[in-house]
């Protein structure tokens, strides 16, 4: 959402970035493809002539997934060494699942140096490149090189069945770029606005963000990071805000990253009554974003029930309407009961991946922050 509101408000700072977001973006794919490796490499072992397991003898993939996935196996080594790269304190590739960057830790100068051609270091010495220029922790070539295998692993029909066994929703996850293979793996990609809105990137820590718009007007945004972890270190930035935009992303079939029991929908409206409620906001507007309803409509159409995974959902139709009323109405609620003094309910349907719409959105909300602004100062 925060590269949305740089791209309406800002877009020669976003369009200014589109290096270090190439590479994010890289990372995502060759992110996927680990997760698809680790389910055929379990898949093969459980099938293998010394396991035990009742699926064995049921299991469609051969050699040739096996061959597959070893030709694949250098991009694992690549991601790991610019992951730890980004986070390189206490870094665990089985603990970071995900890319990873501490808030003001210099990532961007890290892909910087890896994005950019023929860099020099100030003694004179050369960082490691390839033939044609390109850092050696350049993900391009080898990627280029992979993806034909990506391809035809990811649309294999075998390997489809065993994810749809396992109940493994791939496309569902953020930053999926798995279906844009045959376009990110080249070594001319350049990413595209709707790219660079879609990649993931985990943030620990508070990040300012100092935007300067065209007519003069100065905005500070805080992208807080939003696990447990986390929010202890909100407080400070309680004090004097204006408005907070609380992101909930309508995926209740999804669980907490850091705690496996926790229905990631679930967590997301007990934050919610904790921010409502809190008397240090209690002059902010709270503007609520259910975000992601084209990965909920995709949800839905795949027959997954609400009432699964949130069982007081009850019987009601499993279609997108009435999801988005439910969780909206319960969200409203919990709004008006908990808030130190009475204040508007703000609610806006968005998919961050339809940039125009979002920036629509963004916009009636930036108007409406500043038009609350003047109010509070007797301006209007």
């Amino acid at each position: 959402m925060l590269r949305n509101f740089q791209l309406a408000f800002c877009p020669t700072y976003f369009h200014g970035e589109a290096l270090i977001w190439k590479t994010i973006i890289q990372l995502n794919l060759i992110g996927s493809v680990k997760k698809l490796l680790s389910i055929v490499e379990d898949e093969l072992e459980m099938s293998g002539p010394r396991s035990r397991s009742p699926t064995a003898s049921t299991s469609s993939l051969s050699d040739h997934h096996r061959r597959t996935r070893m030709r694949l196996l250098p991009l694992l080594s690549m991601e790991t060494n610019l992951t730890r790269q980004l986070l390189p304190e206490h870094y665990d590739p089985s603990r970071t699942p995900e890319i990873c960057v501490r808030a003001g830790s210099g990532w961007k100068t890290v892909l910087e140096k890896v994005t950019l051609e023929r860099r020099v270091h100030t003694s004179g010495q050369r960082r490691p490149m390839t033939n044609d220029g390109r850092s050696k922790d350049d993900p391009t070539l080898v990627l280029a090189a992979s993806k034909n295998d990506i391809i035809s692993l990811w649309e294999d029909e075998d390997v489809r069945e065993v994810l749809k066994r396992r109940g493994v929703r791939l496309e569902d996850s953020p930053g999926f770029f798995l279906t844009d293979t045959a376009r990110i793996a080249t070594v001319d990609y350049e990413p595209t606005e709707e790219d660079i809105v879609r990649a993931r990137l985990r943030t620990f820590g508070v990040e300012e963000h100092r935007f300067l718009q065209d007519n003069g007007s100065e905005w500070y945004i805080y992208d807080v990071g939003g696990s447990r972890s986390m929010r202890p270190q909100w407080v400070p930035y309680f004090d004097d805000v204006q408005a907070i935009i609380f992101l909930a992303p309508l995926s209740f079939n999804q669980v907490l990253e850091e705690d496996r029991q926790v229905n990631r929908l679930e967590d997301s409206i007990y934050l919610w009554k904790e921010v409502c409620s809190n008397p240090l906001l209690a002059r902010a507007n709270i503007i609520l974003f259910l975000n992601k309803m084209d990965i909920l409509q995709k949800t839905l159409a795949a027959g997954i029930k609400v009432a699964t995974y949130v069982p007081s959902y009850g019987s009601t139709p499993n279609d997108v309407e009435n999801v988005t009323k439910y969780f909206k109405e319960k969200f409203r609620a919990y709004h008006k009961r908990l808030s130190p003094r009475p204040r508007t309910f703000f609610c806006h349907e968005t998919s961050a991946i339809d940039t125009k719409a979002t920036q629509a959105v963004l916009a009636g909300v930036r108007d409406g922050i500043l038009r609350h602004h003047l109010e509070e100062l007797n301006v209007i």
